[in-house]
C-alpha cells in the first residue's frame, strides 16, 4: 500500500471498508461514519452481493450523507482469484468517478487488503471491533490477513479494552477506543409513556435484550431461566444470523419480536424492568465489548449480564 503526501490545504476523503451491512443493525461505524460525514466525503464499501443478476455496482446515499457502495456481483464468480479481480476495478471505479483523490481508507475488516492493497491513501486506519476470526463461518485467511493488514496501516483502534490488550504488541499505535452511545436517545425511554404494540399485551416482570442473536448469544441459559422462572417474561429484539432460528427455545414466555428500527429502541426498553446481556462464554465472546451495556444503563435500566470480561471490568471492579 502506497502513501501519498498529505495536502493541508484539501479536505481528505474517507472510505471505509466493512463486514457489516449498513443497513443491519446501527452500530459503531454508523455512529463514527455519519460524524466523519458532517466534515468530509465517507464511502462504505460493503462486502459484494451474489447473485443471479449481472455485475454491478450500487451507490446510495444514506441519511448523513454516507454514500454507501454495494457490489453486485453473479453467483458464478465466486471464486476468491476472480472476486478479488472485480473488487479490485470496482474500487477505482468509485475512486475515479467521484474524483476521490486525496483520501484516508478506514477498514473494519482485513479481507478488503486483498483488493486495496495496491492503492495509494494519505493514511490508513483499522477500527479493529471484534476478534472476527473467532467468529462462525470465519475465513481461514482472516488472520494472516490481519497481520498484513498491521504492516500497512498506521494508525489501530479496538473496540475495548480486552481486544487491546491482544492487540497492542501487534503495531506501534494500537489505542483502546471502546464504542460510545447516544445518551441523550436512549434516554428517552426514561419518560416514553407509550409500549409498542407488539410489546403492549406482554405482562410484567419483562427482562429484555436488543441485538443480534447469534453464535454469541447463550440460548441454553435462556431456555433454563425461562423454565425455572415462568413468571418472568423474557423480550428478545433483533434479528437471528449464523445460527438455526429453530434451534432458538421456544417457550411460552420468550418473546421473539424480531428487528427493530434504532429509532424505536427506546420505546421497548422503556417497558422492561431489566436488561439483559445474555452472552454465552466461548471463544467468540472472549474479546466483545458489548455496546448495549451504556445504552442500556443510559435508559435507566438495571441490567444484568454474564460474566463477559469488558463488562464485568468496567462495570464492576471499576465502578
Amino acid at each position: 500500500m502506497k502513501r501519498n503526501n498529505i495536502n493541508s490545504e484539501t479536505q481528505l476523503d474517507l472510505v471505509c471498508f466493512s463486514h457489516l451491512r449498513w443497513d443491519f443493525v446501527y452500530q459503531r461505524p454508523q455512529h463514527l461514519l455519519t460524524r466523519c460525514a458532517r466534515e468530509r466525503r465517507v464511502f462504505f464499501v460493503e462486502e459484494p452481493v451474489f447473485g443471479s443478476g449481472s455485475m454491478r455496482l450500487e451507490i446510495n446515499e444514506r441519511e448523513g450523507g454516507v454514500q454507501v457502495v454495494v457490489p453486485h456481483l453473479p453467483d458464478g464468480l465466486r471464486s476468491e482469484v476472480a472476486t478479488t479481480a472485480v473488487l479490485k476495478e470496482m474500487v477505482r471505479r468509485v475512486l475515479t468517478e467521484n474524483g476521490v483523490r486525496e483520501y484516508v481508507f478506514w477498514y473494519y475488516t482485513p479481507m478488503a487488503l486483498t483488493f486495496t492493497d495496491d492503492l495509494e491513501p494519505v493514511a490508513a486506519v483499522y477500527d479493529c471491533m471484534d476478534e472476527l476470526s473467532a467468529f462462525k463461518g470465519a475465513n481461514s485467511r482472516l488472520r494472516d490477513l490481519e497481520r498484513s493488514l498491521f504492516q500497512q496501516v498506521d494508525l489501530v483502534f479496538t473496540g475495548g479494552q480486552t481486544l487491546y490488550e491482544a492487540k497492542r504488541t501487534q503495531h506501534p499505535a494500537v489505542y483502546a477506543f471502546p464504542s460510545s452511545i447516544d445518551a441523550t436517545h436512549f434516554g428517552k425511554a426514561r419518560t416514553t409513556t407509550v409500549d409498542p404494540d407488539d410489546q403492549a399485551s406482554i405482562p410484567h416482570p419483562r427482562l429484555g435484550f436488543f441485538g443480534v442473536i447469534d453464535e454469541r448469544f447463550d440460548i441454553d441459559l435462556l431456555s433454563e431461566v425461562a423454565i425455572q422462572r415462568p413468571d418472568w417474561q423474557f423480550v428478545m429484539i433483533g434479528p437471528v444470523v449464523k445460527i438455526d432460528p429453530e434451534s432458538l427455545p421456544q417457550h411460552a414466555n420468550i418473546h421473539y419480536l424480531g428487528p427493530k428500527k434504532y429509532d424505536e429502541l427506546p420505546a421497548y426498553l422503556s417497558g422492561w424492568d431489566i436488561a439483559l446481556l445474555p452472552f454465552a462464554r466461548n471463544e467468540s465472546t472472549r474479546f466483545i465489548s458489548p455496546t448495549k451495556t451504556p445504552e442500556y444503563l443510559a435508559a435507566g435500566k438495571p441490567v444484568i449480564s454474564t460474566s463477559i470480561r469488558d463488562v464485568v471490568r468496567a462495570y464492576g471492579e471499576l465502578a
